[in-house]
């Protein structure tokens, strides 16, 4: 007779693990906020892609305006000034001269004139050896782009539509740093998890149909992450309703980038980064002799760089102004007042007098606007600008792979009700960051409601159609 051993007990069967709340609301945010801003992100990835290489694009097509042959001899700043202005006769008032910064390029000579739009100057552009005039065109800001490079600008900024057309990019910016961070949380859970970790860090060919369009949107996305959201920062700043909000916490906290006063006996100011935007001024009527004076003496002081603007005084109680306008070097952005009377300095700003959140905020808007450091620079902002718009593409291409039924057009989104489980202090913390994050990013806030509206409306239809069958 054979024993019959008894049979041990079996363990329930183990329930899959579901994702905690937080990951969930990630996942979510991330989905709607991919959909329905990602438009908006691809077209500033794109044209941001081309404004990056802009300046290089700019020497190229605007070579005989920006450069001239190098001579032995040279035209003193008087002289050229004395030749722009027979050019442009009663049309135009001096405003600002740019010298020549290295032999073979060219003096720049800037004029206010009736007409021109909010920051735009008529620039007269002079062979500093033999007084030839190489270019009149218009030119844009404190970079002093020529029209190809505005219109670039332009279109990134507003897509040529105006004031109104800046919300494009305000809420591109805005949103890019949000879905890249919760992308970012999201990829570290799901790589804690995953067998196959390197598929996370590179693209796996492998891999087909829509795994293989994550493995490329993960992959991708981990890359760019810290450049998407720099971008994102950075961007804010030319915002409309953001970044006049850091511009007020800028100047709350004295973080805002000291400017040279021109008044005669005055003290110091503070200014911005992205000053010199403002539509150019007329001079005074000048000896335009002093400009040779008033730039040895401003060399004198701390003017070491060959990239500046010499500015006249617009008024009888103003200096003259010598600014370094070097985006291309940290540092070179050190500036001086003189007196045109004495050519004594009546005050001066360097660079190392800029606080530190000052002198970042000076790096940021030159690394994004492609002009630190050169070529490499824009380089570097070409790559990622393509790498963002590969990732909303790639969003896309999942979207549609996901497809629950071959008669689906798109993917299915993830489930609602993904705060039920939550704590209730997860609830508050979602609720208190989202409205914070409204009232730092109004048009975060006002996206964010118009996605809570639509997702209860689209739940509400889609329960009627469940009861009608």
């Amino acid at each position: 007779m054979t024993a019959t051993l008894p049979t041990p007990p079996t363990s329930p069967p183990r329930p899959a693990r579901r994702p905690g709340w937080f990951g969930a609301l990630l996942v979510r945010l991330h989905f709607y906020a991919g959909i329905l801003v990602g438009p908006f992100i691809l077209v500033a990835a794109l044209s941001g892609a081309l404004y990056a290489i802009a300046p290089t694009i700019e020497q190229a097509v605007y070579a005989r305006q920006l450069h001239a042959p190098a001579t032995d001899t040279q035209l003193t700043l008087g002289e050229q000034v004395e030749i722009a202005e027979a050019h442009v006769g009663d049309a135009a008032t001096l405003s600002a001269v740019r010298p020549a910064p290295e032999p073979g390029d060219t003096t720049r000579v800037m004029f206010a004139q009736d007409g021109l739009g909010a920051s735009e100057s008529r620039a007269v552009y002079i062979d500093p050896g033999t007084g030839e005039i190489r270019g009149d065109e218009t030119v844009y800001g404190t970079s002093g782009s020529l029209p190809l490079r505005t219109a670039i600008s332009t279109f990134h900024r507003n897509l040529g539509l105006g004031e109104s057309g800046r919300l494009y990019s305000e809420l591109a910016a805005s949103w890019l740093g949000i879905v890249v961070v919760a992308g970012v949380v999201l990829w570290v859970i799901r790589i804690r998890a995953a067998r196959t970790k390197r598929d996370f860090v590179r693209p796996s060919r492998k891999l087909t149909g829509y795994r293989r369009a994550f493995s490329w949107h993960t992959s991708v996305g981990i890359w760019v992450a810290l450049g998407a959201v720099f971008l994102s920062a950075t961007g804010i700043t030319w915002s409309t309703y953001g970044g006049q909000n850091v511009t007020d916490l800028r100047a709350a906290l004295d973080w805002g980038t000291p400017a040279v006063d021109v008044s005669l006996g005055g003290a110091s100011g503070a200014g911005d980064e992205h000053s010199g935007h403002g539509a150019a001024s007329a001079a005074l009527s000048v000896d335009p002799r002093t400009f040779d004076d008033v730039l040895a003496a401003a060399q004198r002081v701390n003017i070491d760089t060959g990239l500046v603007q010499i500015t006249p005084p617009t008024a009888p109680d103003q200096a003259w102004k010598v600014q370094e306008i070097d985006r291309g070097f940290p540092g070179h952005l050190d500036a001086v007042a003189i007196d045109g009377a004495t050519l004594q300095p009546v005050d001066r700003v360097g660079f190392a007098d800029f606080s530190l959140p000052a002198k970042l905020a000076s790096w940021g808007v030159s690394i994004h606007m492609g002009t630190m450091f050169g070529l490499a620079n824009q380089i570097v902002m070409l790559l990622l600008a393509v790498g963002i718009a590969g990732m909303v593409a790639l969003g896309y291409v999942m979207w549609v792979k996901r497809r629950p039924t071959k008669t689906a057009r798109v993917g299915m989104p993830p489930h609602r009700g993904v705060l039920d489980g939550a704590p209730w202090w997860g609830v508050t913390a979602v609720v208190v960051g989202g409205v914070l994050i409204g009232l730092a990013l109004p048009l975060v806030g006002w996206t964010l409601a118009a996605f809570v509206v639509l997702d209860v409306a689209v739940d509400a239809m889609q329960r009627r159609r469940a009861a009608a069958a």
